[in-house]
């Protein structure tokens, strides 16, 4: 018997250092748009309960694949956007624990930036007529503002805005959806409180434009 619950043991401690290993490796390879979402292991909130569930939603491009990681918190009653935890005006990380992770095994352009294949930390800087969006090469920093220091903020590709629309009624959770449009791009579509911020991403980049490539 103890040597049946000595095999079980390393069995499962065999397949947990296996995920681990996958979701510490996966940010900036292919393996990320079709693994477990990547966990910042190097933080010790990493390891802990989560109070606001991991989150993902996977889409298909005209040329490549897509998934965007982010931590789901809810409402509990609370005023969120625009209110203290998450004010107008300020960073934030666009969601709960890690920053909101964009995953790319395919050129595409975010709003009016390039990306090459990689991975992509989104912050925003929610206003109540317009949001900024905020692309980062950097995704192995834990999602605190606070941690968007100067050697974070050199990695920073870009920033633009986005006009957020009003809910007809309040989502408590936290949703991300990626909306599939006639023309093969993809509305990555920002749901929670009374605001929904559609952010467009389309395949592939023209001839002169480079894209912006992760580290």
């Amino acid at each position: 018997m103890s040597k049946i619950l000595l095999t079980l043991a390393g069995l499962v401690a065999a397949l947990f250092a296996g995920w681990v290993a996958l979701t510490s490796l996966a940010p900036g390879t292919a393996v990320a748009t079709w693994a477990p979402c990547p966990r910042n292991w190097a933080w010790a909130p990493a390891w802990l309960p989560r109070a606001s569930p991991l989150g993902s939603v996977r889409f298909d491009l005209d040329v490549g694949h897509g998934k965007l990681c982010y931590g789901r918190p809810s409402l509990r009653g609370r005023r969120m956007l625009g209110g203290e935890a998450v004010p107008y005006g300020r960073l934030w990380r666009t969601g709960a624990n890690e920053p909101t992770t964009l995953h790319l095994d395919g050129p595409a352009r975010l709003g009016p930036i390039g990306l090459l294949p990689g991975s992509y930390s989104l912050y925003t800087v929610p206003g109540e007529r317009a949001w900024q969006v905020v692309i980062n090469r950097s995704t192995r920093q834990w999602g605190l503002e606070s941690e968007y220091d100067e050697a974070v903020r050199a990695e920073e590709l870009g920033r633009f805005e986005v006009a957020p629309r009003a809910l007809a009624s309040p989502l408590e959770t936290l949703t991300f959806r990626a909306e599939r449009l006639a023309t093969g791009a993809v509305d990555l579509v920002l749901e929670w409180e009374r605001v929904r911020l559609v952010v467009p991403l389309v395949a592939g980049l023209s001839d002169d434009e480079g894209g912006e490539e992760p580290y």
